[in-house]
């Protein structure tokens, strides 16, 4: 008696089905689509993070308004969609927005859509984060860190 062999396509063994969210030909589960990077729904005022705080998107056009005439300090996050780091740091800095609520705002500068504010501050690596205080640089951190440090460090700033 003869037993049922395995179909084999293009000599690589037995076809497997693909487990569901590796398979091209069903629709992504909406628990698994990602408008952006780190799970934060994207609006025309910027990004919203999971506890409702805003993190606004400036352009060049608008950084002198938004960010260099604020009132109080703003941190900038120079950031690219490409950027590794850049996402896994992006959680901790709209949770920091979060707990200090209206003592510090956060700006989010994308350098790809916005390479001349980058330039005039001298960011060469991303994630930069620039915190600004009366219009002026107060200090400057480049690279992703953990969220105490990052706490610890805009603390220590202002």
């Amino acid at each position: 008696m003869e037993t049922a062999r395995p179909e084999i396509k293009n000599g690589h063994g037995p076809q497997r089905r693909r487990p569901r969210h590796m398979r091209r030909d069903l629709p992504l589960p909406a628990a698994a689509r990602v408008d952006r990077p780190g799970g934060r729904a994207y609006s025309p005022g910027g990004f919203t993070g999971r506890d409702g705080m805003s993190v606004t998107q400036v352009t060049d056009a608008e950084f002198e308004d938004k960010v260099l005439k604020a009132e109080g300090p703003v941190l900038v996050d120079f950031w690219a969609e490409w950027c590794g780091p850049c996402k896994a740091i992006a959680p901790h800095i709209e949770a920091l927005a979060g707990e200090m609520g209206g003592a510090l705002s956060v700006a989010k500068v994308d350098v790809d859509s916005n390479p001349s504010t980058p330039a005039k501050y001298g960011v060469r690596g991303i994630p930069t984060l620039i915190l600004f205080k009366d219009g002026e640089v107060a200090a400057t951190k480049v690279g992703a860190m953990p969220k105490a440090s990052l706490a610890e460090w805009v603390r220590g700033a202002l």
